[in-house]
C-alpha cells in the first residue's frame, strides 16, 4: 500500500514505512500522484509525456515514460496495468488525504478535516520543464486551498457557535497561516476577540491586517469586514484598572469561559437564524439558580450584537410581579430607544413609551404633541420594534421571568403574533418550578403557533468541573485536578456559579483543606438556600472574590447588597460615596467580574444567595444603617 499525504509537504509511504528514494524521484513521483488524482485514475501514454517530457524528442520521451512505469510497477505490481496506449491504477492502489479529506468534510467533521491540513497541496513539489504538469499542479492547489480554508474556518466558526473560544484558536490560526489575507479568517479571529472582551486586541488585528493589504495591493477590505470592525470599535470599553485584573500576589483574574453548554448554545444560534431571516421565534431557557442561564443569555446577546443586531434585555425582579407589563417596561428602558429605525414609528407609537419612559421622552420631546391618542403599550411598543426590525435583526431577553406579572407574558405573546413575520427573537431564561401559569401558557405555544425551542440547564458533572479546573489552574497535574474537581463537586453540587467561584478562590490562595461542608441538601436549590446553609468552602470562596476587589468596588457593592434588589447607579452612588469616573469604574468592576448584572433600570446581584453572603459576611457592624441614611 502506498500513502501519499499532499496536503502539505509531500509524504509518501510504502506500507508503512519511508517510500524508497527512487520512486520519490521527481518526475516518478508527481507522475504517481498526477495518475491518483486523475479523473477515473488513468490518462494515455501521450498525456503524461506532454505533461513531463514534452522537451524531449519522440524516442527519448517514451524511453522516460518506460523507466518511470517501471520503476511505480514495483511497487504497485499489478495495480498499474497499461492496456494498449493507457496507464491506470488500481483502485485503492495509493491511499490519498485528500479522499480522507473529502469524506471528513461530506460528514461535516471540521475537526477531522482541519487535522488532516498541513499546508498548500504537495507544498514544496516541483518538476523542471515539466510546464504543463505545473500548470496542473497550479489548478489543484488553487482547489485544495479554497476547500482547505473552508473547512478550517468551518472548524473555527463550528467551535464559536459551541461557545469553546479557545478551541478556535487553532483553526483559526492555520487558517491566517495558509492564507494571510483571507478577510473570512480575519472576521472570524475578530468575532472571536471580541467575543473574550478583547477589543483592544481585535482592532489592533484589523489594524494589522489592513495595512498588510495595502502594502501587497490587495482588494480594498469588503463591507462585511468594514462593518464588524465598525461594531467593535464602538463596542463597550470596561473602564479597569490594572487591579481590576490581578490580585495583590499578582495573579491574574480572568472571567470564565462558557463550559458544558454547547448543545444549548447551538439551539440558541440556530433559533436565532432563522429568526434572522424573517420568522420570529421564541427561546425559553429554563434553569435553577446559578446554573448559568443568564450567563448563557449574555452570550448570545453579545453575539447578536457583533452580527450587527440590536439586542435589548431587561432583568426582573420580585417586585416585578405587582407592576403591570413589568417586562414590556424593562424592555422599553433596556436600550431599544437607541436601536436605528424606532424614529420610523408613528408619533403616536412613540408618545406612548415617552409617558412611561424618562429615555423616550427626552429623546423625542416632540412627540408629546401628538395628535393621534396614543396606542396602548403593547401596540405602541409592537409597531416600534416593527420599525426597528425592518432597520436590523432585534433580540429581546427578559432574564429571571419567574417574577414577570402575568399581563408581560399575555403582552410577550401578542407581540411575537404582531411581529410573526420580522426578524425578532425572544428569550425567556426562567428560574424555579413551578413555572407561573401565564408563562406556562406561552411556553405551550411552542412548537405549534409560536416557532422555537426550550432548553433546560443542568449542573455540572465531574468532566465539566475538570474542564474549568484545568482552564483556572494549568498548573496543577492531572491526579491533582482530578482532587480538586471532586472536590469541588461534593461543596458545590456542580453549580456553574459556586464551581466558578471556588475555581477563582483557590486560584487565589484558598485553602480547601482548612474549609468543610457540602451542599446542597436534598431537594434544596440556591433560591431555597440560605447563607447559614452554604459550606465553609462557598462562604470562604465569596469571601476571597470579594478581598480581590479593589476598595472602591468592595464599598460600591456593598451598597448594592444593602439599598435592594434592583438599584440605579446613582443611588449606590451616593450610598457609596462615589461619583462620575470612580462609580463607573467601580460598577464597570463588579459587572465585569459578574457580581451584578445590569440593565436599563438599574443593577442587581446575578445571584440572591450571593448578595445575602454579601450583606452578612462582608458589611462590618453599623455600616449598614450608614448606607441607608446616605
Amino acid at each position: 500500500m502506498i500513502s501519499c499525504r499532499t496536503l502539505g509537504p509531500l509524504q509518501v509511504t510504502v506500507d508503512g514505512a519511508r517510500a524508497p528514494k527512487k520512486l520519490m524521484w521527481r518526475r516518478n513521483i508527481a507522475l504517481l500522484l498526477y495518475l491518483a488524482r486523475a479523473p477515473a485514475r488513468r490518462c494515455t501514454r501521450d498525456h503524461a509525456i506532454g505533461l513531463f517530457w514534452a522537451d524531449k524528442d519522440d524516442g527519448a520521451a517514451h524511453q522516460s515514460l518506460r523507466e518511470a512505469t517501471s520503476t511505480l510497477r514495483r511497487y504497485l505490481g499489478d495495480d498499474l496495468r497499461t492496456p494498449e496506449d493507457q496507464l491506470e491504477l488500481a483502485t485503492g492502489a495509493v491511499e490519498l488525504d485528500t479522499e480522507q479529506f473529502d469524506a471528513r468534510v461530506a460528514a461535516r467533521d471540521w475537526a477531522g478535516a482541519s487535522a488532516l491540513v498541513r499546508g498548500e497541496f504537495a507544498q514544496g513539489l516541483k518538476v523542471p520543464k515539466a510546464s504543463a504538469f505545473e500548470d496542473w499542479l497550479l489548478v489543484e492547489r488553487g482547489h485544495w486551498h479554497r476547500r482547505m480554508m473552508d473547512a478550517l474556518i468551518a472548524h473555527a466558526e463550528e467551535r464559536l457557535d459551541a461557545g469553546d473560544l479557545l478551541g478556535a484558536d487553532e483553526p483559526a490560526r492555520r487558517a491566517r497561516q495558509l492564507d494571510p489575507l483571507s478577510e473570512r479568517t480575519l472576521r472570524t479571529v475578530l468575532y472571536r476577540l471580541g467575543l473574550a472582551g478583547d477589543r483592544a486586541g481585535a482592532l489592533a488585528v484589523y489594524k494589522k491586517f489592513a495595512a498588510r493589504a495595502a502594502r501587497e495591493s490587495a482588494p480594498p477590505l469588503g463591507p462585511e469586514t468594514v462593518a464588524l470592525a465598525e461594531r467593535l470599535r464602538h463596542a463597550r470599553v470596561w473602564r479597569l484598572p490594572v487591579r481590576a485584573t490581578a490580585t495583590d500576589a499578582g495573579v491574574e483574574w480572568r472571567r470564565a469561559p462558557l463550559i458544558a453548554r454547547e448543545a444549548e448554545l447551538v439551539k440558541l444560534l440556530g433559533c436565532w437564524r432563522d429568526a434572522r431571516a424573517g420568522r420570529a421565534a421564541m427561546v425559553v431557557i429554563e434553569a435553577e439558580a446559578g446554573l448559568g442561564k443568564t450567563r448563557l443569555a449574555e452570550e448570545l446577546m453579545a453575539r447578536v450584537t457583533f452580527d450587527g443586531a440590536v439586542s435589548v434585555g431587561t432583568r426582573a425582579i420580585s417586585a416585578d410581579r405587582e407592576q403591570p407589563l413589568a417586562a414590556l417596561m424593562g424592555l422599553a428602558r433596556g436600550g431599544l430607544c437607541d436601536a436605528p429605525g424606532v424614529a420610523a414609528a408613528s408619533p403616536a407609537a412613540l408618545a406612548a413609551l415617552a409617558s412611561v419612559a424618562g429615555e423616550w421622552a427626552e429623546r423625542f420631546p416632540a412627540v408629546r404633541t401628538a395628535a393621534a391618542p396614543a396606542p396602548n403599550l403593547v401596540t405602541a411598543l409592537s409597531e416600534i420594534l416593527r420599525a426597528a426590525t425592518e432597520e436590523h435583526p432585534v433580540l429581546l431577553v427578559c432574564d429571571d421571568a419567574q417574577w414577570l406579572d402575568a399581563e408581560s407574558f399575555v403582552a410577550l405573546g401578542a407581540l411575537l403574533r404582531n411581529l410573526a413575520r420580522a426578524p425578532l427573537l425572544l428569550v425567556i431564561a426562567v428560574t424555579g418550578e413551578p413555572s407561573p401559569p401565564a408563562l406556562a401558557e406561552l411556553r405551550s405555544r411552542l412548537g405549534r403557533d409560536v416557532r422555537g425551542v426550550a432548553v433546560r440547564l443542568r449542573p455540572f458533572a465531574l468532566p465539566e468541573i475538570e474542564a474549568l479546573v484545568r482552564w483556572a489552574l494549568p498548573a496543577y497535574t492531572p491526579p491533582q485536578a482530578e482532587r480538586l474537581s471532586r472536590r469541588i463537586l461534593a461543596d458545590s453540587g456542580g453549580n456553574p456559579l459556586l464551581t466558578v467561584e471556588i475555581c477563582h478562590a483557590v486560584a487565589q490562595g484558598l485553602d480547601l483543606g482548612i474549609t468543610s461542608g457540602a451542599w446542597p441538601r436534598p431537594f434544596t436549590t440556591l433560591d431555597d438556600t440560605m447563607p447559614g446553609d452554604l459550606p465553609e468552602t462557598i462562604v470562604a470562596a465569596i469571601r476571597v472574590g470579594f478581598n480581590c476587589l479593589r476598595a472602591t468596588a468592595r464599598t460600591a457593592l456593598a451598597a448594592a447588597a444593602v439599598l435592594g434588589e434592583r438599584v440605579t447607579a446613582k443611588r449606590i452612588g451616593t450610598a457609596s460615596h462615589l461619583a462620575g469616573a470612580a462609580l463607573d469604574a467601580a460598577l464597570d468592576e463588579l459587572e465585569w467580574r459578574r457580581w451584578l448584572v445590569a440593565e436599563g433600570r438599574g443593577y442587581t446581584f446575578v445571584a440572591r444567595i450571593v448578595r445575602e453572603v454579601v450583606r452578612r459576611d462582608m458589611i462590618p457592624p453599623g455600616h449598614v444603617q450608614r448606607i441607608l441614611d446616605a
